[in-house]
Order: C-alpha cells, then sequence, then structure tokens
C-alpha cells in the first residue's frame, strides 16, 4: 500500500504578477488557430471555475478543527483568488479579440450556482477535488517536455507556468477536506473525476471551436482543424494521454495527491522568482529546465 504522504509543497500566495498579456499575438501558439484556441477556452473556465472551488470549500470552513488545514484552506482560497485575477486578463484580451466571453461566462456561472443550490456540498467538494487533480497534472502534462509547449508564446507559457505550480502546491487541500469533515462516499469520489473530465473535455472543445467561428473560419476548415488538432492532446502520443496513469491513480481506494511527486524543476521556479521578482523569467527558466 502507498504512504499516505509522500510529497508535499506548501501554498504560497503571490500577488500582483505581470505576465504582459496585452503584448501577445492573437494567435499566440505558433499561429495555430486551433490549439490557441483550445488553450483560450481551458483559461476562460479558470476565473468561475476557481470561484465555484472557493465556494465548495467554504461549506466546510466552519467544520475543520485541524489548525494546519485551516491555514492551508485560507491559502487554497487566496491562491485560487489570484488566479481567477489573472485569467479574467486573459479573458478581456479575449473579448477584445470579439470573443462571446461573456455569453460562456453566464452559462458556466448558471451551472455553478445549479450545483451549489441544487446539489449536496458532499457532491461540490468531490467535484472541487477530482478538478484539482486534474489542473494539478498540468506542471507534469505540459512542462514535462521541452517540446510540448515549445511553440507558445513565453508570456503565457510563464502564465500556465505559474498556476500549475501553484495547483501543485495545494493539490491536497480540497481532497484533504473531503477526507477529514467531507463524508463523501466512494463512489462518489470516484464518479467525480469521470464527471468533471467529460465536463471539462467536451466544454473546452465546444468553446473553441465557436471562437474559431468567429475568427472567421468556415464549418469545413474547423473540421480539418479538429482532426489534425485533437490527437495533439489525445493521441496515442498525446500530450494528455502522456498523463493517464497518474490520471488513473484518482480511482485506486488508498490515493491521496501527494503519492505524485512534485515535477523536477520546480526549485528552479522558486529560485528564480524569488531572485528576479519577474513572472516571465521565472516560466521560462521552468520551461528551459524540461527534458528535451
Amino acid at each position: 500500500m502507498n504512504a499516505i504522504v509522500q510529497y508535499q509543497a506548501q501554498p504560497v500566495v503571490r500577488r500582483n504578477l505581470d505576465f504582459k498579456l496585452e503584448q501577445i499575438p492573437r494567435f499566440w501558439f505558433g499561429g495555430d488557430p486551433f490549439l490557441t484556441r483550445m488553450f483560450d477556452a481551458l483559461s476562460l473556465t479558470f476565473p468561475d471555475g476557481e470561484r465555484y472551488f472557493i465556494q465548495s470549500v467554504r461549506l466546510f470552513r466552519d467544520q475543520i478543527k485541524d489548525p494546519d488545514l485551516q491555514k492551508r484552506v485560507a491559502d487554497f482560497i487566496r491562491q485560487e483568488a489570484q488566479h481567477g485575477i489573472a485569467h479574467d486578463k486573459m479573458n478581456n484580451l479575449m473579448r477584445e479579440q470579439g470573443m462571446p466571453v461573456d455569453q460562456f461566462i453566464q452559462r458556466l456561472n448558471k451551472m455553478f450556482k445549479f450545483e451549489l443550490e441544487r446539489r449536496s456540498p458532499q457532491y461540490n467538494i468531490a467535484m472541487t477535488a477530482a478538478a484539482e487533480h486534474m489542473t494539478a497534472l498540468m506542471a507534469e502534462t505540459f512542462y514535462s517536455y521541452k517540446d510540448t509547449l515549445r511553440e507558445a508564446h513565453p508570456y503565457v507559457r510563464a502564465l500556465f507556468a505559474w498556476h500549475a505550480i501553484e495547483e501543485m502546491e495545494h493539490r491536497d487541500v480540497a481532497f484533504d477536506v473531503m477526507q477529514q469533515v467531507g463524508d463523501v462516499p466512494e463512489n462518489l469520489r470516484k464518479f467525480t473525476l469521470a464527471w468533471t473530465s467529460a465536463l471539462m473535455i467536451g466544454f473546452t472543445i465546444y468553446r473553441a471551436n465557436v471562437m474559431l467561428k468567429h475568427d472567421g473560419f468556415t464549418p469545413r476548415q474547423r473540421l480539418q482543424m479538429n482532426i489534425r488538432g485533437l490527437p495533439w492532446f489525445f493521441g496515442k502520443k498525446g500530450t494528455l494521454t502522456r498523463m493517464s496513469k497518474q490520471y488513473r491513480d484518482w480511482f485506486k481506494k488508498d490515493f491521496h495527491p501527494s503519492q505524485h511527486p512534485v515535477i523536477a524543476q520546480y526549485d528552479i521556479w522558486i529560485k528564480t522568482l524569488a531572485e528576479t521578482g519577474d513572472p516571465i523569467q521565472a516560466g521560462e527558466a521552468f520551461w528551459q529546465a524540461a527534458e528535451d
């Protein structure tokens, strides 16, 4: 049986980081509209999604007696709030490009409102813990190999690097709330990862294609882009496919997020930010330290 705790990184709240997003081109992923809009669609969900995570954890905050978990929850909330602010700036860029960002967000908020009002607190904390499992894998998924984000603009690459670092730092917070005070049945815990994954993947692809339509691409062009682009994520050697083992660990009865190691170059990001105060330089050093 795996040890319950193997690897830990404490949440650190970092404010006022400037990623100079106003300087990035429209198709910032190597001029590829499909990959750009897939990442844009993912980024678009973060501000309101993370506000939902905060609300889900707050449902149990008064029941938490462990001082260490209380502090980690407070830092989790502060980190998620900062993520929302940064990705709101990304959303504003998409608005300026003519994307239907507000329409997407209105639908998102209706869905989150329904979940919080109609579903049990146990369901919501399990959904949050499952989503945090997925986002915590972002660092390994996108930054283990240099080639994965080689064509991405350095400023956006730095934004996602910072987000991934902090997701790893608080990856076990919602999970520990779920375990210690959530009283979540094992079947519900397992179900929520499958359901969260289906929602996240489905909505990301849908929103990306809506944005491509607003970019002026025809249905035939969008179909061709999907055929060419989706294997980058989901193909036999796709970026997300490579992480399938760590993803599936969630379904083991004795799983805990801290059983997964922190990405090898984590300390490089921390050290570079401390030395320079510049998240773009930290993101670049983090990416450069990945395997070739």
